[in-house]
């Protein structure tokens, strides 16, 4: 697949034709990592006849520097970190603890934003495709894995259009399977990779889900 992506609706496309092995299988249940892996996710869950839904991780910034992860947290109490960031930029306890606050609050918001009063899917004993439009260090994937394998699935695929080698090869000896079309070198961020890489807002993720939900419940086992 040549690059870049014209929008996340094509790189939806070209993931789902590699995802047909899980079409129509009644064990399937996408999820999504907002925003961005939401409206790849709708499309290959309805190209696979699958029931959508989230799993919310945030990206622990730097201070100062945002952009760069020094680990994440998601849903269920899971936060990692990246010791040889916060070694290398000697960032304090202090400052860890802070950021982690105010990352796990912004969870709490997207959660009642999102999902309102529905309750989380049922993970246990099923195969679970995570999805998000692409990873630079893999971070909040790796948060999202762990945050979903304690919850006792059969099996976890982590499928995105396109990601950094180095952050492949990180999530290959965490996962059952790894689903990437793309790892281009050098990776220079996502966006690079998207002619149309507008933001998802809230509005947008929540359209999307009650869309999905209409069109395909999740139903524990199905």
């Amino acid at each position: 697949m040549p690059l870049p992506y014209k929008n996340r609706a094509e790189a939806a496309h070209q993931l789902a034709d590699l995802l047909q092995p899980y079409a129509g299988r009644p064990d399937v249940l996408v999820l999504a990592l907002p925003r961005g892996g939401v409206p790849i996710a709708y499309e290959v869950a309805r190209a696979l006849n699958a029931p959508l839904d989230l799993i919310l991780v945030r990206k622990l910034g730097v201070p100062g520097h945002e952009e760069l992860a020094m680990g994440a947290v998601a849903m269920g109490g899971i936060r990692l970190l990246n010791d040889e960031v916060i070694w290398g930029l000697a960032i304090s306890d202090e400052a860890i603890e802070q950021v982690t606050t105010a990352e796990r609050q912004e969870l709490r918001r997207r959660e009642h934003v999102y999902r309102g009063e529905r309750p989380a899917p049922t993970i246990q004993g099923r195969f679970v495709i995570l999805i998000d439009d692409g990873l630079a260090t893999g971070a909040t994937m790796l948060a999202a894995v762990a945050a979903v394998r304690q919850l006792q699935p059969a099996w976890i695929v982590v499928a995105v259009p396109v990601a950094a080698p180095e952050a492949i090869a990180a999530l290959r000896g965490e996962t059952d399977e790894v689903v990437c079309p793309a790892t281009p070198e050098p990776f220079l961020g996502i966006g690079r990779w998207y002619e149309d890489f507008a933001q998802m807002t809230d509005e947008e993720v929540r359209g999307l889900l009650e869309r999905a939900w209409r069109y395909r419940p999740v139903q524990e086992g199905s």
